[in-house]
């Protein structure tokens, strides 16, 4: 399997619909793409400045500082109270790690790689890469045997489904009677608007709850592209269990995956710091409340989405009618049928917009605006 194989990247087939949008007399608001607009806070900009002496090349394993932090910030934010320095390691971003983790691992013909139903794209993308065969499952009762690698994603891109502590933990029993690998992929768990996740923290798989009293064959995901604005800086990092940990290191010094030396400072400044987290979740917070409701009077049924960066929504039909439909309206959103074969009628609507930009996408929802 090599990337010819590969189909066409799906968002071209969107250039359409943003043509049609962007003919709006008001103007596009792009809802399509998750990357965000506000500014990367002005204390890790620092940090990323004061840093630029950068003449050696960086550590694969991460400076011990930033290592520290990562250890830190899981026991102050996810109630992971046990890492060690030796269970976490940076990466280039997450979309690198979730698309090469079935080849670093050593998966091949023959080994299944498990994603959700409902399932950002890359995970299946690094599993046809390596080779792999792909299954689509949320219950882990379900799960075959021969699955060498299990993603869940919690809350979930695009529709927010967020895993209990007891539900991770089923996860976790299923995945070890597999002998697979379970990775969490968790990078919106600061995100939580409904429900339970109003006034809990969203569970992490490393969560002792969770565990079963060992990390052995657990790995969860974070980035910091959008609770710190960093998708430019390409900061993120991988946490679990120490040998799994140890294997992905150990392949990515031979590729020369590493972190530039600033961007880790600047990860270890960010990590240390929850108010620009706060204000970033805050920002967030005003934009949903002035979509959501909007979609719902304009005829829309929002699905899942108690946490996470986007809103899932359907009007029961076909969801390239429905990209029509917002379209017509200058709104541009994501396709469902990019996200796997069981959301043929959805559309992923993100909160990453100006907010001047989601005022008008609710106004033209409601009809209140030409």
């Amino acid at each position: 399997m090599s990337v010819r194989d590969l189909a066409d990247y799906p968002w071209d087939a969107v250039a359409p619909y943003r043509e049609r949008a962007a003919a709006h007399p008001g103007g596009i608001v792009d809802l399509a793409i998750g990357s965000p607009v506000d500014p990367t806070p002005e204390i890790i900009r620092h940090a990323l400045a004061e840093a630029t002496d950068a003449h050696s090349y960086p550590q694969t394993v991460g400076t011990p500082a930033l290592r520290e932090a990562i250890v830190e910030w899981y026991a102050r934010r996810r109630g992971v109270p046990d890492l060690r320095v030796d269970n976490v390691l940076p990466t280039i971003g997450s979309k690198e790690l979730v698309a090469l983790l079935p080849t670093l691992l050593g998966l091949g013909a023959g080994d299944i790689v498990v994603q959700p139903r409902v399932a950002y794209p890359t995970y299946a993308v690094g599993a046809i890469l390596a080779g792999a065969t792909v299954v689509s499952e949320d219950d882990p009762a379900q799960w075959p045997e021969g699955t060498k690698l299990i993603w869940i994603n919690t809350p979930g891109n695009p529709d927010g489904r967020t895993w209990s502590v007891d539900e991770l933990a089923t996860a976790v029993r299923r995945a070890r009677e597999l002998g697979a690998i379970l990775a969490s992929d968790e990078c919106y768990a600061e995100l939580g608007w409904d429900g339970r996740w109003a006034t809990e923290p969203v569970p992490s798989v490393l969560d002792p709850r969770v565990t079963g009293g060992t990390r052995a064959g657990l790995l969860s995901v974070y980035s910091l592209s959008k609770q710190s604005n960093l998708a430019g800086y390409r900061a993120a990092f991988v946490a679990g269990c120490a040998r799994v940990v140890g294997d992905v290191l150990a392949a990515r010094k031979h590729l020369g995956l590493m972190p530039p030396a600033p961007v880790q400072h600047a990860m270890a400044v960010a990590l240390r710091d929850d108010e620009h987290v706060a204000v970033q979740k805050e920002r967030y917070r005003r934009r949903r409340e002035l979509l959501r409701p909007a979609l719902i009077e304009a005829g829309f049924r929002i699905d899942g989405s108690e946490a996470g960066l986007y809103l899932w929504a359907t009007q029961g039909r076909d969801a390239w009618d429905s990209m029509g439909a917002l379209a017509d309206l200058g709104i541009l959103a994501g396709p469902g049928p990019f996200y796997g074969d069981f959301s043929a009628e959805h559309v992923r609507l993100s909160l990453t917009a100006p907010l001047e930009r989601v005022e008008a996408a609710a106004a033209r929802l409601r009809g209140t605006v030409s």
